[in-house]
């Protein structure tokens, strides 16, 4: 390959490359290939191949190269990997992993299967794990990894120093250590910058900061907001009675933000996987749910049309412009509904500021109505020469704006506190609200005072 390319564009090369000797089985050729790659573009190439050439690839990686890659691939594709592996095979190969990521892993599988890895682990791996496990998984117990550095408040920084230099090593983001007394209760925390411009003779305690700490039962969520606001890279997790428990580090928020964010915006198309070489089946299966409910609502706002069948025979008009008020109903609510969503996902919404929101958009629902109902009604007023008929629709699009406005306010908070994920199911419910409101608001109109 000569040139300069981009790495996106050298990637895709990769995976064409990939793909030629598939075909011809020079699978020697990719085997080098695969592990002569970054883990991260590993995980790409697995992620944009169908399940027959992924299962095929995923045997040719190493050990010590699989344990890395696991760590990038989407939630869906790792545990269809995983789950074809023996306990022996997964034991091998997880052994390396953070303990947050090897939890996540963990959580994927049944339980037998849990337990048959764990009883594979060193005592002190499983402990950690275990301790990890022992939190939900969308939790900042869950999330966290117990490997920290500790130091007690009456060392020097001579001694941390000499301390850090004989690990070796130290965790990766680890910008900060947590100072804890002899039981790990958490005290404090000195940034490794400060380590370094301190006198040696300098006792922690007098250099140690206190940093907010984040309680292991709080929602993850909620985490990825205490980081946005702090900008951190780490921050110490421990329970209920102050003990440090371990720390989560920006790469783990990272991962909680991209989670989020595709499972509001699969979860709007009713899509509840994310392997986009998902098999055939198990495609079909998933998205027949959603379809189905989706033709429950159709029905519904068929059965509203049906009730007019009389007026719409009369009056072939009402027919033709019958869909706008539906629609302009339906891209109203949802720009509402998306906007609380999102406010409620950023802990934005609270009750002392519902009611403002409230007022708020139903101002804009009446003002946007007022506008477009007096266009549209111009237009339905010249398209079929019929002033009654313009007043009808004008009535009925400013009534089903204001309809989806209240409905985008209220609907989240309702499925809320059903404890239903309102970006999965919210859409489907308002648009079927503005589709039956819209007709049984213009066609009713119409049958009142056009025949």
């Amino acid at each position: 390959m000569t040139g300069k390319t981009s790495p996106k564009t050298s990637l895709l090369q990769q995976i064409h490359a990939f793909d030629l000797a598939l075909n011809r089985g020079t699978l020697k050729q990719v085997r080098e290939m695969l592990n002569t790659l970054p883990p991260g573009d590993v995980a790409y190439i697995l992620q944009s191949t169908p399940p027959k050439n992924r299962k095929l690839l995923w045997a040719l990686i190493e050990d010590e190269q699989g344990h890395e890659v696991l760590q990038y691939l989407d939630e869906e594709v790792r545990t269809t990997l995983v789950s074809e592996m023996k306990a022996t095979e997964l034991a091998s190969i997880v052994e390396h992993l953070d303990t947050d990521d090897l939890a996540d892993l963990l959580q994927e599988l049944p339980d037998a299967v849990i337990q048959e890895v764990l009883g594979l682990m060193k005592a002190q791996d499983r402990e950690r794990v275990e301790a990890v496990l022992s939190y939900p998984e969308e939790s900042a117990g869950g999330l966290m990894n117990t490997d920290t550095l500790t130091v007690r408040p009456d060392v020097t920084v001579e001694v941390v120093l000499r301390y850090l230099q004989l690990q070796g090593e130290i965790p990766e983001h680890t910008d900060q250590l947590f100072v804890v007394d002899r039981v790990d209760h958490y005290l404090g925390s000195i940034h490794v910058t400060k380590l370094l411009t301190q006198k040696p003779t300098t006792p922690v305690k007098d250099i140690m900061e206190p940093v907010e700490v984040i309680l292991a039962s709080l929602p993850q969520g909620e985490v990825a907001q205490f980081f946005e606001r702090h900008n951190l890279i780490s921050a110490p997790v421990v329970n209920d009675e102050g003990k440090l428990l371990g720390r989560i580090t920006i790469d783990d928020i990272l991962n909680v933000v991209r989670d989020e964010a595709e499972h509001s915006l699969m979860g709007m198309a009713g899509l509840g996987e994310f392997d986009t070489f998902a098999p055939i089946l198990t495609s079909t299966r998933r998205r027949a749910i959603w379809l189905g409910i989706n033709l429950l609502t159709a029905i519904i706002a068929a059965g509203v049309i049906k009730i007019f069948e009389h007026t719409l025979e009369q009056v072939v008009a009402l027919a033709v412009l019958m869909p706008v008020v539906a629609s302009m109903g339906g891209i109203a609510g949802t720009q509402t509904l998306m906007l609380v969503i999102r406010a409620m996902a950023l802990g934005q919404v609270r009750g002392s500021n519902v009611g403002w929101l409230f007022n708020k958009e139903l101002m804009v629902g009446v003002l946007n109505g007022f506008l477009w109902a007096v266009v549209m009604g111009g237009v339905a007023v010249i398209w079929f020469d019929n002033l009654p008929l313009g007043f009808i629709i004008a009535a009925a699009l400013t009534l089903n704006l204001v309809v989806a406005a209240f409905s985008g306010v209220c609907l989240p908070l309702l499925l809320r506190k059903l404890k239903i994920d309102p970006a999965v199911s919210g859409g489907v419910i308002l648009t079927t609200i503005t589709d039956v409101v819209g007709f049984f608001l213009f066609l009713g109109l119409g049958t009142v005072f056009l025949l």
